[in-house]
């Protein structure tokens, strides 16, 4: 067991090749034309509910996903159209979803902040804070018990770490040495407050040590530092080395949710100085330093990906509203299609 973990995170430690960084880059350029695309809906009144855009975090769930397999499962967050689109999600059926169509993902039920597609591992995202930890932990120990390979990950901010969902799961985690990975996008805030406010240790890694849970620090802006360490992690746990705390840190550049103030506990000058490191930036600018790729190249692939949004963006608007005589479906303990109560027969 030591020697094939060993070689699995070998194998799985080495910085993405060229194919790898170009996979990556097209994720995280999807990610950030379907925010912008959304950004412009919202604006325009075509979603219900919040909208809690990934802008500014892509390298991360570019990152975690480059490793996980379609029958891998992940959790994630409010603000989950990043994981959601890295772990497979079509562009046409996150926006259908937020539009409220029968052609979302959730067939419209789930709105912005929860999406659900189980067929390509997407097990949910949620607008509680934390819930992902134990969710993810609970997964992977159903995949310990049938001695499965597979792999959970959990996505959360830094401000489920202070609450005790974060701390059972990671004990949960290491006590029975379950396969998951827990990723914190440390973005400096939760809503509107600052992490270094509501801690005195600041280093969300630090706090695994009580629990024995290893752990790593990485750039969230830098593609290559989430790829690496995350992929040794994923290896580790399907070889059967138990659990990971990924703490990628890393910066929301637009406000907490659409319609919010971008600034007032935040400065406008920290949200430009952190445009600069813009994970996208940072990536396409080595991939044209380091002669992987043609910046004319990179701009064709922008204009294919642009493109391929708006049509998405297209077909999601011409997507019919949910059935009405649908209302009940999924409600455990409902009504069938015919009004018949379930739990009288």
């Amino acid at each position: 067991m030591k020697a094939q973990l060993a070689a699995e995170q070998n194998r799985a430690g080495e910085t993405p090749g060229p194919e790898s960084l170009l996979r990556c880059y097209r994720t995280m350029v999807t990610i950030r034309k379907c925010e912008e695309r959304l950004v412009r809906s919202f604006q325009a009144g075509l979603i219900y509910g919040g909208c809690h855009t990934y802008v500014g975090q892509e390298a991360i769930a570019a990152g975690v996903s480059a490793d996980l397999r379609d029958d891998d499962l992940i959790f994630g967050t409010h603000r989950g159209h990043g994981h959601a689109l890295a772990k497979g999600l079509p562009p046409v059926e996150l926006f259908a979803e937020l539009y409220g169509r029968a052609g979302g993902a959730s067939g419209g039920r789930g709105g912005s902040m929860h999406l659900f597609k189980p067929e390509i591992g997407l097990m949910g995202t949620s607008g509680i804070v934390g819930p992902s930890i134990l969710l993810a932990a609970g997964a992977a120990y159903t995949f310990k018990l049938v001695g499965s390979d597979r792999v959970s990950v959990a996505y959360f901010g830094d401000g489920a770490v202070n609450n005790g969902a974060f701390h059972e799961g990671c004990n949960m985690a290491t006590v029975w040495e379950l396969p998951v990975l827990f990723v914190c996008e440390n973005n400096l805030y939760a809503t509107e407050v600052p992490f270094a406010t509501v801690t005195n240790e600041r280093s969300v890694a630090k706090k695994a040590d009580a629990y024995a849970l290893p752990r790593a620090v990485v750039d969230g802006n830098d593609v290559r530092e989430v790829y690496r360490e995350a992929g040794r992690a994923i290896a580790r746990a399907r070889a059967g080395g138990g659990p990971t705390l990924l703490e990628c840190r890393t910066y929301r550049q637009r406000s907490h949710a659409e319609g919010m103030r971008e600034t007032g506990y935040r400065t406008r000058e920290e949200i430009e100085g952190w445009k600069t490191s813009d994970p996208i930036l940072a990536l396409r600018t080595s991939l044209t330093d380091d002669r992987v790729a043609a910046a004319g190249e990179l701009d064709g692939i922008d204009a294919e990906i642009d493109e391929a949004v708006e049509a998405a963006n297209r077909a999601a608007l011409a997507s019919g509203d949910p059935d009405p005589r649908t209302v009940l479906d999924h409600v455990l303990g409902g009504h069938d299609r015919d009004g018949h109560n379930r739990d009288e027969e």
